[in-house]
């Protein structure tokens, strides 16, 4: 089946985040992680089959969901997981603000690594509890653990671990022995790890697929929260449906309650949406990937002729980390905004001099925007 990644919707015609922050300007947005595709066809087809029914009453998971999830987990990441594992949520950031709520107690410390996206450094102090962080560090390829600083972070009130697997912004897939060694400090320090896997269907390298941290061993399974949602794979991010993966009871039950009072039931729309991308929307993710590596190799070569710019090639997401430090662009973010192109700035990732770029858009939209860039830099 052919899908149209080269067609622009245009979003200027209906209230979004995305598009909305530079309404009435001549500004490309690449900076906010959703993409400029329309969903599957087959999700588009399951909303308009709930759409017709006409009711949407309240209601929890129903069991072709659940087998929809399971059998897609275990499908594309050879991880076999139980229904009971599954606690549904609104999003992504709700479930690692929950699991700063749920482990530890007020003022006990939380760990994660920068650069990091951004709601991670503020979900520790929303829980009353204190961040801490260290660096990761960016070898000759790729960015990688500092093991050391990440050790020596760690303090005695530590209780939670914070990772984001695939990593954003930094794209990388981490591979089995990093895993393993994660796993082995979390065992070693007695800490729950809670690992925001939201991209973990856009892996773009085929040689380094996805690992679910969880998936490695019981032991490390017995202390793992899981994040997961169709939401950026599948491009539906404000049907607002995610889910945790808890295999231990007892922190499945502290979860739980944490949720208690604040946390609403799922929309409706977004089960329906989430049980038709696990099920049928396999060849819509396979022909993105396709699309989404022909998008990187085009940022991959744009930057390479941006003096003063550089980036490691994405392993997995829609997402470029560019180190602007050597530019000497006092504010990068803003220069580029000037030029007709939103960036994410650095700065809220923990890493100024830095910038996001989303190549998640259609070739026409990415190559206009780096065309721009390019000659922003060239005429400054």
């Amino acid at each position: 089946m052919d899908f149209d990644f080269d067609r622009q919707p245009d979003r200027r015609t209906v209230p979004g985040e995305k598009w909305g922050r530079y309404a009435g300007r001549d500004v490309l947005p690449l900076w906010v992680a959703d993409m400029d595709f329309t969903a599957p066809p087959a999700v588009l087809e399951a909303l308009r089959e709930r759409l017709d029914h006409g009711i949407f009453g309240y209601t929890d998971a129903w069991p072709s969901l659940t087998e929809a999830v399971i059998t897609g987990l275990a499908r594309d990441h050879a991880w076999q997981v139980e229904a009971e594992w599954l606690v549904w949520l609104p999003g992504v950031v709700t479930g690692f603000n929950l699991a700063c709520r749920a482990v530890g107690q007020p003022g006990d410390s939380v760990f994660t690594a920068t650069p990091i996206y951004p709601p991670f450094l503020s979900a520790p102090d929303n829980c009353e509890r204190r961040l801490i962080t260290a660096p990761l560090v960016e070898g000759p390829t790729r960015w990688e653990w500092d093991r050391q600083a990440t050790e020596q972070a760690l303090a005695g009130d530590t209780r939670l671990f914070m990772l984001c697997s695939p990593h954003n912004p930094v794209g990388r897939v981490f591979d089995q022995e990093e895993l393993q060694w994660l796993a082995d400090l979390a065992q070693g320090r007695d800490l729950v790890v809670c690992s925001d896997e939201i991209h973990c269907g856009l892996v773009l390298d085929e040689d380094k697929p996805h690992v679910p941290l969880a998936a490695l061993n019981p032991e490390i399974a017995r202390r793992s929260i899981t994040l997961m949602a169709p939401s950026k794979t599948w491009n539906i991010p404000a049907l607002y449906c995610a889910f945790a993966i808890i295999p231990d009871a007892g922190l499945r039950a502290r979860y739980r309650r944490a949720m208690r009072g604040i946390v609403p039931h799922v929309n409706v729309l977004g089960l329906v949406a989430t049980e038709a991308a696990y099920r049928d929307g396999g060849a819509w993710r396979s022909a993105l990937l396709d699309y989404l590596r022909g998008n990187r190799e085009r940022v991959m070569e744009a930057v390479a002729a941006m003096p003063g710019l550089r980036t490691n090639r994405p392993e997995a997401t829609y997402l470029a980390w560019l180190d602007c430090r050597d530019s000497g662009l006092a504010d990068p973010a803003a220069f580029f905004e000037a030029a007709g192109v939103g960036l994410s700035d650095g700065r809220p990732f923990g890493l100024p001099g830095f910038l996001r770029l989303n190549f998640g858009c259609p070739r026409a939209t990415l190559d206009d925007a780096l065309g721009r860039m390019q000659r922003a830099l060239a005429t400054r």
